[in-house]
């Protein structure tokens, strides 16, 4: 069986390549040869996964999966949400946007957060979706050289330190994506 996998992240693919069944080939987009980038204009997370899939399945006819993350602060209402990649606005960074949420809650006492990834799976013209939550909260300061994103600012709840500062590894078990990845290949172990 092929799937794709609708990224063009290589470190991403591969990544979730070793944790698929050895009788799935999964492919990325560069594999297909879609070098677009797919856009994303949907309102929620779970719109843009599915985004991703149509636009393979509808170019390419292909069985493939997309994910969506975004990280929704309580006192923020949820934001930056969907918007979490562009929160200060094109064309900035990881760094601005992590800038401009702290910022955004300077003094603030709530600082409770989630991050979500929602996979979106397109098999057989149905499209199944797979959630993963990580509660935590997003601490004043930056702190750790690892992970991405809003990583060196959110401590999941439980730890002591940010996903920055833990291993690749031990972020993976306790993750969102993390989760919403085991989920879909539990989905294919049935």
């Amino acid at each position: 069986m092929k799937l794709v996998f609708a990224t063009h992240n290589q470190n991403k693919f591969q990544e979730v390549k070793l944790l698929f069944p050895p009788y799935i080939e999964l492919l990325s987009l560069t594999d297909i040869e879609c070098f677009d980038e797919i856009p994303e204009t949907e309102d929620t997370i779970e719109g843009n996964a599915i985004l991703k899939v149509a636009y393979v399945k509808e170019n390419y006819d292909l069985d493939c999966f997309a994910d969506d993350t975004g990280l929704e602060v309580r006192y923020l209402n949820g934001k930056p949400g969907v918007h979490s990649a562009r929160y200060a606005g094109a064309g900035n960074n990881a760094k601005a946007n992590m800038l401009k949420l702290l910022k955004n809650l300077e003094g603030v006492e709530d600082r409770s957060a989630v991050f979500k990834t929602v996979i979106a799976l397109s098999l057989k013209n149905k499209v199944h979706l797979f959630t993963g939550i990580c509660e935590g909260k997003i601490i004043s300061t930056q702190r750790g050289n690892n992970g991405f994103g809003y990583d060196p600012v959110f401590q999941p709840s439980g730890y002591n330190q940010t996903f920055a500062e833990i291993t690749s590894e031990e972020k993976g078990k306790i993750s969102h994506r993390g989760k919403a990845i085991r989920q879909l290949i539990a989905y294919f172990l049935k």
